[in-house]
């Protein structure tokens, strides 16, 4: 029997329904399975940008703690020649031990390379670069991380550093006592006025100095804060922590000074008491104030710097 026209309209319009159903269908699975895929692949994403947002947080206080075994080695006497380097190794062996904490928190392969540790813009601060690598669930990420850690509240180690224990430099009540160890050193290198600084002072735990511009050190009671706490200031002509760690009383690179006080009825001229200049620059400044015993010893140019031209003649 023949399809009439009207007959042929209808399988030829239910055939197209079909092919439409059929193809509709294919769509709708294939989208499923799209947004699947990159479901599965936006949480595998986020997962890894967890993990190493955790491992950063750890780097500034493994860093810190880095930073801190070397100067350990400095203060039981042992030299440190490259602190980049000794740095680094610390903070590799601390990773070690991250990583396979993270393997059991994680259950993700981690490796770790310190690639740096370098100076900043700022003398408190130390910047660290590692490069991250890891897997998990056959996905792989690798990531180089940077992070800042701060060398405040760190014992200073360039005193040791420079005169080592052997010289009778010791350390106690959060400060350096020099005891005949500085005199000794000065009377080898034939600088003036040695004793003046028998039985000097320094602070030991590095304090960044809240009295900004330092121009207001001349401001009544100010110096005296500072010598009590045991501020230390930037300067140009200071050396880094880095540096510092290695005996450098001075570096290409920006860093910081702290007085070392002298307690004498001296009044002879002698260096001027900026540790920089006693352990590099050697050049001499006086007594900014001759009547007092604990008065620091400075040049023109460091009374200036911190408003201190006028400081014996004036009453505060």
């Amino acid at each position: 029997m023949k399809l009439d026209s009207k007959g042929n309209i209808i399988v030829g319009t239910t055939a197209i329904l079909i092919v439409i159903l059929l193809l509709m269908c294919i769509f709708i699975i294939t989208s499923i399975n799209y947004i699947q895929n990159q479901n599965l692949e936006s949480q595998s994403n986020d997962n890894f940008k967890y993990i190493i947002d955790d491992y950063s947080n750890n780097l500034e206080v493994l860093g810190r703690e880095s930073i801190a075994d070397v100067t350990q080695k400095v203060y039981t006497g042992l030299p440190v020649h490259d602190s980049e380097d000794e740095i680094k190794k610390k903070l590799d062996s601390r990773l070690e031990k991250k990583n396979e904490e993270f393997r059991d928190k994680y259950d993700v392969k981690l490796s770790s390379e310190t690639l740096s540790v370098e100076n900043t813009d700022s003398p408190w601060k130390i910047l660290f670069k590692v490069r991250l690598e890891g897997e998990k669930n056959n996905e792989i990420f690798s990531q180089i991380i940077e992070r800042n850690a701060s060398v405040e509240g760190l014992r200073d180690p360039l005193p040791i550093a420079k005169l080592t224990i052997a010289s009778g430099i010791m350390a106690y009540d959060d400060k350096i006592h020099y005891k005949t160890a500085l005199s000794a050193y000065m009377l080898l290198h034939h600088f003036d006025s040695p004793e003046s600084y028998i039985g000097a002072t320094a602070p030991l735990t590095i304090k960044k100095c809240p009295y900004d511009p330092y121009v207001h050190h001349g401001d009544p009671g100010v110096l005296e804060d500072c010598l009590d706490t045991g501020y230390f200031h930037e300067s140009a002509d200071g050396s880094c922590y880095l540096c510092r760690l290695e005996g450098d009383g001075k570096c290409p690179h920006y860093g910081f000074e702290v007085f070392i006080q002298t307690h004498t009825p001296l009044k002879n001229e002698s260096l001027s008491c900026s540790d920089h200049v006693v352990f590099a620059d050697h050049y001499n400044g006086q007594k900014i104030n001759p009547d007092d015993w604990d008065s620091l010893i400075l040049d023109s140019s460091h009374q200036k710097k911190y408003g201190l031209t006028n400081y014996g003649n004036e009453t505060y």
